[in-house]
């Protein structure tokens, strides 16, 4: 859908690009535009934004998993074809950017995780390039895939997102991903014993001696309800920040392409200010990647801590 007429208002051009393409289950009797278009209680694609949220949570979007998997292949692809290439000369082309990315990437661990594991490395790497591969789709235009999408689907009001980062379902799903590791290398580096100790003992230390002991298990429930907040906290932050900046962005794009159908002269003000802010939003995707990875670092390097030993072999 364009902004030259194919909607009917800005209002709708913008939610309209804002949409996923969501596929669920549909109960009947639900409606669109004032019309019952589901006589029974079955698996669809959604035709409208009522539609979508009767589905509820078992709706599943399906543009941002075929890019977010689509772009991871790519990903993987390109990483194995330079790693069949690689050699001990100087290296040239593709294979010299991948390996600045990978050294890059390798000093961050090293200088934000002090411990040794063969696992953090290249989880960071694959968060970085991913998380950058799908942000960088935020640099097409807003209308072309979108719109070639349409004429292929046959339906002018076809809702098709290209920016998986755009959707809190992929980044919340990274940061829940991230949380789950870093869950699962505490309790394999500190034992389980160790880390409900962590989680009960920490910041406040229960009293052992005296009559103060028996403040102990309020204490306790003190610092458990302290800590698990601070632990959910962690992968709410991690996905809500990558999906508010690059959410932010993606609505800038489209703002901006709005004014090409308002006349000659905001046209080319607009092809202006679309060239500045890709610019300006290569930065910004870079860095969203950038700080994601830095973040999952320094929470593996947190699950690996402990105050009885220095350092950890995986």
């Amino acid at each position: 859908m364009a902004a030259d007429g194919n909607a009917s208002t800005t209002t709708e051009y913008i939610q309209h690009h804002l949409t996923n393409w969501t596929f669920g289950k549909l109960p009947a009797g639900t409606y669109c535009d004032g019309k019952s278009v589901q006589e029974t209680t079955s698996w669809v694609v959604a035709k409208c934004p009522q539609q979508m949220e009767a589905m509820g949570f078992s709706a599943i979007h399906i543009d941002s998993m075929l890019w977010s998997i689509g772009l991871g292949i790519v990903f993987l692809a390109i990483f194995y074809r330079c790693a069949k290439k690689a050699h001990t000369g100087v290296p040239t082309g593709m294979l010299n950017l991948i390996e600045i990315i990978v050294e890059f990437v390798d000093n961050t661990v090293k200088d934000s995780f002090q411990y040794r594991s063969r696992f953090v490395a290249p989880l960071a790497l694959t968060i970085f390039v991913w998380v950058f591969m799908m942000n960088l789709m935020d640099l097409m235009p807003v209308d072309v895939i979108p719109h070639l999408a349409t004429l292929v689907a046959g339906d002018p009001g076809f809702y098709f997102k290209i920016v998986p980062t755009t959707d809190p379902n992929v980044t919340l799903g990274m940061g829940f991903t991230v949380f789950f590791l870093m869950i699962a290398f505490s309790v394999r580096q500190k034992g389980l014993i160790g880390f409900i100790k962590e989680l009960t003992l920490h910041p406040f230390r229960p009293p052992t001696k005296g009559v103060a002991i028996i403040l102990a298990p309020v204490i306790i429930a003190i610092n458990l309800i302290l800590e698990v907040v601070t632990l959910l906290a962690r992968p709410v932050s991690l996905g809500l920040r990558l999906f508010g900046n690059m959410y932010a962005g993606e609505m800038i794009f489209i703002l901006i392409a709005t004014m090409f159908g308002a006349g000659l002269l905001l046209g080319l003000f607009a092809g202006v200010l679309q060239i500045g802010w890709a610019l300006f939003h290569i930065i910004i995707i870079t860095l969203q990647a950038f700080v994601f990875m830095v973040l999952t670092i320094v929470y593996m390097a947190m699950a690996f801590h402990n105050d009885e030993e220095d350092q950890f072999t995986n």
